[in-house]
């Protein structure tokens, strides 16, 4: 009996031939209404270090070991991001940014010390349109400021970290940025999905 005779007469039997062996009947598939819904847990992957940082870093990179309130500063940043619809990039852009600013400390008014008056985790000016003190010192508030300036910059997502960041902060120091990229997608890539 040559191959697909067998293979033929074996499925009007409800065998099947896999490989030159028989094996048992072929298995019945459930109706969709008699199955039950199976909980499987499922561990969220981590960003993907090519989305994070797709041009690879730029020069010497910095980094600082962060406090509790750092801590909930970068979640608060992440959650701003996430809220905003916008991806893991933007997330790694702005806390870099944040780092390079404040180090992620929710700044006040520093007196003689203060840049102007520049306050928050991103050194907003309210005299600059981005706030009033109270909105700007809200994470979450300074961080959709930041990154609302971020979305009417074109292609940002294709930009070095530096260029995209200087095009919203205007800061004198503008290549800065790029010396936390690392730390920042770093960040990211711990507690985006915690």
């Amino acid at each position: 009996m040559n191959t697909i005779m067998r293979k033929s007469v074996l499925s009007v039997a409800g065998l099947a031939f896999v490989g030159g062996v028989f094996a048992g009947p072929i298995a019945h598939v459930a109706n969709p209404a008699d199955t039950k819904p199976v909980a499987v847990a499922v561990q969220a992957d981590k960003p993907d270090v090519s989305k994070l940082i797709p041009h690879g870093t730029q020069g010497e990179q910095s980094h600082i070991t962060l406090n509790d309130e750092q801590t909930a500063n970068v979640k608060a940043i992440i959650a701003a991001t996430k809220k905003a619809g916008l991806p893991e990039r933007a997330a790694v852009i702005s806390i870099a940014t944040s780092l390079q600013e404040s180090k992620l400390e929710n700044l006040g008014h520093l007196g003689d010390m203060n840049d102007h008056d520049s306050l928050g985790l991103f050194q907003q000016r309210p005299s600059s349109g981005w706030g009033t003190p109270e909105q700007i010192t809200d994470p979450e508030y300074s961080t959709t400021a930041f990154l609302k300036g971020l979305k009417q910059v074109d292609g940002w997502q294709d930009m070095p970290l530096t260029v995209a960041a200087q095009t919203v902060q205007v800061s004198a120091y503008p290549d800065a940025y790029a010396q936390w990229e690392q730390q920042a997608a770093d960040l990211v890539a711990q507690y985006w999905t915690s």
